[in-house]
C-alpha cells in the first residue's frame, strides 16, 4: 500500500461456467458500484464482434503469452476452451497499492491459482438456478454448435465442484436480484473492520485531549 492510500485495493475475482449471466453481471456491477474497475485480462482467442482490444481484453498471440509465462509476469493463467487466458501480476499489485478495488471476472482454474498463491481477494461464484436452466441458456444464445455446447457442460459440471471454496455464492435467477447482491457483497466487504479501521482516527477516545 502507497503512502498515498490508506487502505489496500480490494480484489473481487467472479467465477462461473458458460451460460450462468457471468459477464453481463460484471458489465452491470461496474457500472452501477462507485469506484470499481475492471480488470483487463490477456487473451489468446480471437475478438468477438463488438469487442475492443484493451477493453474487454488485451488480445494477443499465443509466443506472446507463452513469453509472458516464462518471464512469470502473470498471476494467474488458464486454457479454457483451447485458448489462454492470463492476469498481469503488475495490474494486481499496482492496483492494490493505489487503493483501487478491482473485479476480476475469471475461470475457476485461474481463480483456483490465485488462491493458492496466496493472492488476497473476495472469491464470488455464479450459478443459474439449476443444470436444468444452464443447459437451456447455451442453447437459447445461439453463438455455438451443438459440439461446443456439449463440451461447455462438461466443464460445466467440473467448475461446479470448485464452488465450495469461494467465499460466496450468488444465483442469477432474476439478473436484478443477483446485481443487487453482488453489490451488497460489495458493500460488506468494504466496510470490514481490517479495512476501515484507519477511520477511527476522526475519533478521540473520552478523556483525551
Amino acid at each position: 500500500m502507497s503512502e498515498n492510500n490508506l487502505r489496500e485495493g480490494i480484489l473481487f475475482v467472479v467465477s462461473a461456467p458458460s451460460g450462468a449471466g457471468k459477464t453481463s453481471l460484471c458489465r452491470e456491477l461496474i457500472d452501477s458500484v462507485p469506484d470499481l474497475r475492471q480488470s483487463i485480462s490477456f487473451t489468446t482467442r480471437d475478438k468477438r464482434n463488438g469487442e475492443q482490444d484493451g477493453v474487454d481484453y488485451f488480445f494477443t498471440n499465443p509466443e506472446a503469452f507463452q513469453r509472458m509465462i516464462e518471464k512469470q509476469l502473470l498471476a494467474e493463467y488458464a486454457e479454457v476452451h483451447g485458448n489462454y487466458y492470463g492476469t498481469s501480476l503488475d495490474t494486481l499489485r499496482t492496483a492494490a497499492e493505489d487503493g483501487i478495488d478491482l473485479l476480476l471476472d475469471i475461470d475457476c482454474q485461474g481463480a483456483a491459482q490465485l488462491k493458492k498463491n496466496d493472492q488476497r481477494g473476495i472469491f464470488i461464484f455464479i450459478l443459474p438456478p439449476d443444470f436444468t436452466e444452464l443447459k437451456k441458456r447455451l442453447y437459447d444464445r445461439g453463438t455455438d454448435n451443438n459440439a461446443v455446447i456439449q463440451h461447455r457442460l462438461e466443464n460445466a459440471e467440473q467448475e461446479i465442484m470448485q464452488a465450495p471454496w469461494y467465499d460466496y455464492l450468488v444465483i442469477n435467477d432474476d439478473f436484478n436480484e443477483a446485481n443487487e447482491r453482488l453489490k451488497a457483497i460489495v458493500t460488506a466487504e468494504r466496510c470490514r473492520m481490517d479495512r476501515t479501521k484507519y477511520l477511527l482516527k476522526n475519533f478521540t477516545v473520552k478523556g483525551d485531549k
